[in-house]
């Protein structure tokens, strides 16, 4: 047995979908591409109205829902297999689209650049519990805006084996970043069998498909790469402020980017994905870690897992300013339900205020609290725990079970061992080891991981021809941001465990 959770009766989901069918049959969907519009009536869809919305029968949607792959592996680097999207398979991985970092040098909030990011990326590499990567903020003015997201792309590629949830900020972005991630396969074809990378294709609402979003999907569709679809649903905006109303008109944005990718090319991998958020009327926010926002993603996926289908979400993040405790609250609780409903890729890590803001200190210590989520949906069995009668024998002769075979045997695997980020020692261990605070040992976890990093080997001529198509795109800037090498660690490193205060600043 697998714990998990829910939040629709078995009942209402049907419901659910067939209102969701009827809105794409009867209403249809806005899609502003001319490229897939006209994939879309070439393959038989009509257009009506004024605004010429596609109208997507039920039928076709159903036949889109029965060729979408019910699970595929996304591979590393190097063409070793590394993550098997699908089924209660969890994956946590950095969240996406912040501009500024939380400097864990000085607690200032600041706009992020090229050094940032690689820090970033190689601090990401030895994350026990972050399977994979993603381009997860920008470098702002290091790198014109029309290349931005292949340069991030390439400090992923040449510093980390991992693979990497990554997208397009252009209509015309997808063949340059493709091409910079066949340098690492044999082939487009061997690209296809071994995809490296997952792309974000965002509803933008009112059911809707931007031309760049679009676009997008026809180039990630043609290149092999996995897309998940994420509606951007505001519930109480542009949506109902209702659960299942609001869960109804995800469900339609994400059926219309499924459907339309399965149109193009039968079998294409799609993620059931989304990044809800409640707009509360008294403030004129949306927060994500909401927590209407929260089980709207549980009702989302319970959908996604009645149809076979896998799943994304961004969950595991925080609206919080700094590493505190609001941000260990929402990140931890959102960690877990995502874990227990089974949501293959946990968009969210390292994430602060409206996805705004990433913080390594945050990392490190969403490390931690994503691998207590992962550890309490293994599955329930028993481990020669029955009968217990020689057990309570055992523990009334000895008067503890410290050394017993059944401890020796299973407690390695059993007891969750928390990292220093986490401080479960008494308060005279504490004290002895600096007495630190939260925000002090995730710093110190910051730092000492970085400087344990290991450098990744990559061809030169690979990097060179990265560094040639990025450079094809730019328009006024002549060279390319510089990334400092890191350097090989050649003895075990210590930092300083004295406190280290520092003030924090917007």
């Amino acid at each position: 047995m697998r714990p998990t959770i829910q939040v629709l009766p078995d009942e209402l989901i049907p419901q659910i979908l067939q209102e969701a069918k009827r809105i794409l049959a009867e209403i249809g969907v806005d899609v502003r591409g001319p490229g897939l519009r006209q994939r879309l009536l070439d393959a038989g869809l009509k257009a009506e109205g004024e605004d010429g919305r596609i109208l997507f029968p039920p039928p076709i949607v159903d036949q889109a829902i029965a060729t979408a792959p019910q699970s595929f592996t996304l591979y590393d680097r190097d063409g070793r297999a590394h993550a098997q999207l699908g089924g209660n398979n969890v994956h946590f991985v950095p969240g996406s689209s912040g501009l500024k970092v939380l400097d864990y040098k000085t607690g200032q909030t600041r706009l992020a650049n090229t050094a940032d990011f690689v820090e970033y990326v190689r601090l990401c590499d030895g994350l026990e519990h972050i399977a994979y990567l993603a381009t997860a903020f920008s470098t702002n003015d290091d790198i014109e805006a029309q290349v931005s997201d292949a340069w991030r792309l390439y400090l992923c590629l040449s510093n980390s084996r991992k693979p990497v949830v990554s997208g397009a900020f252009t209509e015309h972005g997808v063949p340059r970043m493709a091409q910079m991630m066949q340098l690492f396969r044999q082939d487009k074809a061997d690209l296809f069998a071994r995809p490296m990378s997952i792309f974000t294709i965002t509803a933008t609402g009112f059911f809707r498909y931007g031309e760049d979003s679009c676009q997008n999907l026809l180039d990630c569709v043609a290149w092999g790469i996995p897309i998940e679809i994420v509606p951007v649903t505001l519930m109480g905006l542009i949506a109902p402020v209702t659960l299942v109303g609001a869960t109804v008109f995800h469900v339609a944005d994400v059926l219309a980017g499924l459907t339309m990718a399965q149109i193009v090319k039968p079998g294409a991998p799609v993620l059931f994905g989304g990044a809800p958020a409640a707009f509360h009327m008294q403030t004129a926010v949306a927060p994500m870690a909401a927590i209407e926002s929260l089980k709207l993603n549980v009702a989302y996926v319970q959908v996604a897992k009645a149809l076979g289908l896998p799943t994304q979400a961004y969950m595991a993040l925080s609206e919080g300013k700094f590493v505190d405790a609001q941000a260990g609250a929402e990140t931890f609780g959102s960690a877990l339900l995502a874990a227990l409903v089974g949501v293959n890729s946990v968009s969210g890590p390292g994430m602060l205020d409206y996805v705004l803001t990433f913080s390594l200190e945050k990392l490190v210590a969403d490390n931690e609290w994503c691998g207590q989520a992962l550890h309490f949906v293994r599955q329930t069995q028993m481990m020669d725990d029955l009968p217990t009668l020689d057990l309570a024998r055992e523990l009334l002769a000895e008067q503890h079970l410290i050394t017993a075979a059944h401890t020796l045997a299973h407690w390695p695997q059993e007891l969750y061992l928390t990292k220093p980020t986490t401080d479960r020692t008494n308060r005279e261990t504490w004290q002895k080891l600096g007495g630190h605070t939260f925000e002090q040992r995730a710093r110190l976890e910051v730092i000492e991981r970085l400087a344990k990093y290991e450098p990744v080997e990559t061809d030169t001529a690979v990097l060179a021809e990265m560094q040639r198509l990025i450079k094809a795109g730019l328009i006024n800037q002549v060279e390319l941001p510089e990334v400092v090498e890191a350097a090989r660690p050649s003895t075990p490193m210590t930092v300083s465990r004295r406190p280290r205060r520092h003030t924090r600043r917007s």
